[in-house]
C-alpha cells in the first residue's frame, strides 16, 4: 500500500519540481512552515520517465502542411491541436515538458501552459463515466504552478475539480490521489488565509488517510501534527492539543525512546500548553524534548529548545533561570552560526524583554539595539519573516519604554515586509491592530480607524471572526470610532463584539464587560437611554452576583446607572446581597494601570 503523507504545494520555492509518475503520482512535498525546524527525509524513489509520444503515424500534427507550402491558419491549426491531444501517449510527454520547462529555469508559463495542455489531452483520453488518476495528477501540477505564480483563486478552483476525481473505494491509488489533492487544497486556502478553510481540508484528507492506513500508522501522526499546527495557526489550541496528543501516542508505538519525531512532537505540545497558560507542562515538554535532542546530538536543535525554556522561565518569573537558559543558547548559536545570525538577534529579544522587567532598561535598550543592527544587515538566507517577526516584539519592547513613535516605525516596516507574502494575513492583521492601538495613543484616530477596519476584514476573511482577538479589536476599531464622532458605526462594532466575547469569554469576562460598558454609553450618546439601562443593570447584576463590588468599576457603573435612572424618572429596584457577594475574588490580581482607566465624557473604556 502507497505511504499517504502530508504534502504542500511551494509558493515560493526555488524552481518547482514537478514529478509525473506512471502509478502514484502526488504533488510536491513542502518545505516545513509551521513546525520547528526538523530532519530533512529521504525523498522517495525517483519517478520513472513517461514514454514519450510514439511515432505513430495515425497521430494528427499541428505542423504545416507541405503539400501546399503555405502555413495553417489560426482556426485550422486549432483544431489540429485539440485533435492531437487525443493521442493517449501526448499527455505524459506535456507533463515530462512542463517539468524539464521548470527545471531549466525558462519560467512557470511556459510550463502551465504545457501542464494545461497535459490535463486537457488527460481529460480527451479518459474513459467516460471512469474517474482518471491521470487527469487528477494532472490538475495537481497546474494548481501548483498556479500557486507559483501567486495565482491561487485559480489553483482552489483547479483543485476542488482534482478532489472529485478520484473514488477512494477504489483503492489505494485513488486513496493516494484524493489525499493529496485535499492537501494541496488545503495548503492554497492556508496562503489565502483562509484557515477555516484550510483546516477543513485536512481534516478530509487525514480522514482519507486513517481509512486506508489505519489510525495508527506513523504516516498517520505526521498529518495529525500537520493539522495541529493549522490549529494552532488559528488559536484552536484545545483542538490543537487533541490532535499532537494522537500524534505523541502514535510516535511511542512506532518510535524508539527519545526519538526525533518525540521530541518535535513534544516542542509543538508546549507551544499549545503555553498559549493556554499551563507553564509548568510545557516547560515538562521542553525538558524532555531536550534531552531527546542531546541523545539525537542536535546541538543547535537543544540551543533553539533552550530559548523557549527561557521564555517558560520568563512568564513564570524565574528570572535567573531565564537568563541562565538564553544565555546557554546565545553561546551555541554565535558560535555555530556567526554573530550576525537572526537566532542571536532573536535570543537579544528576550533578554531586552526580560531585563525590561526586571528593571534593567538601560541594558534592554542595549539589546534591543544590538538586534536591530543585526536586522538591518540580514545574513544571506534570512527571511522576512523572521526579521519581520523581530521587529514587531522590539516594537512591544519601545512601547514599554513609552516610546509610540519609535514602536510604530518598527511596526509599520515589519507590514510592509510581509504585505507582499502569500499565508500572512492573520500575522499582518495581528501587526495592524497593534498599529491602530499606538495610533489611538498618540491621538491619530483617524489612521488607528483605518488600520482596526483594515485587521478586521482580514480577520474576517482568514475565518477568526469567532475568535476572542477578534472581538477586541472589534471593540478598539469602536472606539476610534468614538473619538471621530462615528457613533453609528461605533455601536455597530460594539454589538458585534458583545456577541463574539459573550460566546468565546463569557459574561464575566474582563473583556466582556469593557464591551458592555462602551455600548451602553453609546447607547447614551444616541439617546437610546433604556438600552442603555438595561445594559448597566446586567452589568451591575452580574458584579453583585458573580464578581462582587469592590471591583474599582462598579462604583463608576452605579454612578452611570443612578444619572440615567433619574433622567428617565425612574429608580433602580435592588436586592440586599450577603456579604461574600461584596468582595472582588480578582481585585488582587489587577494592577494600578487596569484600575486607573480614562474614560470619556461618555465613559468609554478600551
Amino acid at each position: 500500500m502507497p505511504g499517504l503523507v502530508s504534502l504542500k504545494s511551494p509558493v515560493e520555492a526555488p524552481p518547482l519540481r514537478i514529478s509525473v509518475l506512471d502509478e502514484l503520482h502526488t504533488p510536491i512535498p513542502p518545505e516545513p512552515t509551521r513546525s520547528e525546524p526538523a530532519n530533512p527525509k529521504s525523498s522517495s524513489p525517483a519517478p520513472r520517465r513517461p514514454p514519450s509520444p510514439s511515432p505513430s503515424t495515425s497521430r494528427a500534427k499541428p505542423s504545416l502542411d507541405r503539400s501546399s507550402g503555405k502555413k495553417k491558419s489560426p482556426a485550422e491549426k486549432s483544431l489540429l491541436d485539440e485533435s492531437s491531444l487525443e493521442n493517449p501517449d501526448l499527455g505524459p510527454f506535456l507533463l515530462k515538458l512542463a517539468r524539464d520547462t521548470i527545471a531549466s529555469g525558462e519560467g512557470p508559463n511556459k510550463a502551465l501552459d504545457y501542464a494545461l495542455r497535459a490535463a486537457k489531452s488527460f481529460e480527451r483520453c479518459a474513459v467516460e463515466g471512469e474517474p482518471s488518476l491521470d487527469l487528477a495528477m494532472s490538475l495537481h501540477v497546474v494548481a501548483a504552478i498556479y500557486c507559483s505564480l501567486g495565482r491561487f483563486e485559480e489553483a482552489v478552483s483547479v483543485l476542488e475539480r482534482a478532489i472529485k476525481e478520484p473514488e477512494v473505494s477504489r483503492g489505494a491509488d485513488h486513496a493516494l490521489a484524493a489525499f493529496s489533492g485535499y492537501m494541496q487544497l488545503g495548503d492554497t486556502y492556508s496562503m489565502l488565509g483562509q484557515l477555516d478553510r484550510s483546516i477543513d481540508c485536512y481534516k478530509e484528507g487525514l480522514k482519507i488517510q486513517m481509512e486506508a492506513l489505519g489510525d495508527n500508522d506513523p504516516r498517520v501522526a505526521e498529518t495529525c501534527r500537520y493539522l495541529a499546527e493549522a490549529h494552532v495557526q488559528a488559536m484552536q489550541f484545545d483542538e490543537a492539543e487533541n490532535m499532537c496528543k494522537k500524534t505523541l501516542e502514535i510516535h511511542r508505538v512506532h518510535s524508539p525512546p527519545a526519538s526525533l519525531e518525540e521530541a518535535a512532537d513534544r516542542r509543538l505540545m508546549a507551544l499549545i500548553c503555553e498559549a493556554k497558560g499551563d507553564y509548568e507542562s510545557a516547560l515538562e515538554h521542553l525538558v524532555l524534548a531536550s534531552m531527546a535532542m542531546i541523545a539525537n546530538g542536535q546541538e543547535n536543535e537543544v540551543a533553539a529548545i533552550d530559548v523557549s525554556i527561557g521564555n517558560i522561565y520568563l512568564a513564570l518569573t524565574r528570572f535567573d533561570e531565564a537568563v541562565f537558559a538564553y544565555q546557554k543558547a546565545l553561546t551555541v548559536f554565535k558560535s555555530s552560526k556567526g554573530d550576525n545570525h537572526p537566532s542571536v538577534a532573536l535570543v537579544f529579544v528576550r533578554l531586552a524583554d526580560l531585563y525590561y522587567k526586571t528593571g534593567k532598561l538601560r541594558e534592554s535598550r542595549s539589546y534591543c539595539e544590538n538586534a536591530l543592527r543585526i536586522y538591518a544587515k540580514p545574513v544571506p538566507g534570512t527571511t522576512a519573516e523572521e526579521i519581520a517577526s523581530g521587529m514587531a516584539e522590539i516594537s512591544a519592547i519601545y512601547e514599554m519604554f513609552n516610546e509610540p513613535e519609535e514602536a510604530l516605525k518598527l511596526l509599520q516596516k515589519a507590514m510592509k515586509l510581509l504585505e507582499d507574502k502569500p499565508g500572512q494575513q492573520s500575522t499582518i492583521s495581528g501587526i495592524e491592530a497593534r498599529m491602530g492601538v499606538m495610533f489611538y495613543m498618540v491621538r491619530r484616530y483617524e489612521e488607528s480607524r483605518s488600520c482596526f477596519e483594515s485587521a478586521v476584514a482580514k480577520l474576517r476573511a482568514s475565518g477568526e471572526r469567532k475568535s476572542a482577538f477578534f472581538g477586541v479589536v472589534l471593540n478598539q476599531t469602536g472606539l476610534a470610532c468614538v473619538q471621530l464622532f462615528k457613533i453609528d458605526e461605533a455601536v455597530e462594532f460594539f454589538e458585534e463584539a458583545r456577541e463574539i466575547l459573550e460566546q468565546e469569554c463569557g459574561p464575566c469576562h474582563q473583556d466582556t464587560l469593557g464591551v458592555y460598558s462602551n455600548l451602553a454609553a453609546t447607547y447614551d450618546a444616541m439617546g437610546r437611554v433604556e438600552d442603555a439601562i438595561k445594559i448597566l443593570e446586567y452589568v451591575l447584576k452580574l458584579r453583585e452576583e458573580k464578581l462582587g463590588t469592590a471591583n474599582p468599576d462598579f462604583d463608576d457603573e452605579k454612578k452611570r446607572l443612578a444619572e440615567l435612572l433619574k433622567a428617565a424618572g425612574r429608580s433602580r429596584n435592588k436586592k440586599a446581597k450577603s456579604l461574600e457577594n461584596l468582595i472582588d475574588p480578582n481585585s488582587n490580581t489587577r494592577t494600578m494601570k487596569e484600575t486607573s482607566k480614562k474614560r470619556s465624557a461618555f465613559g468609554f473604556r478600551s
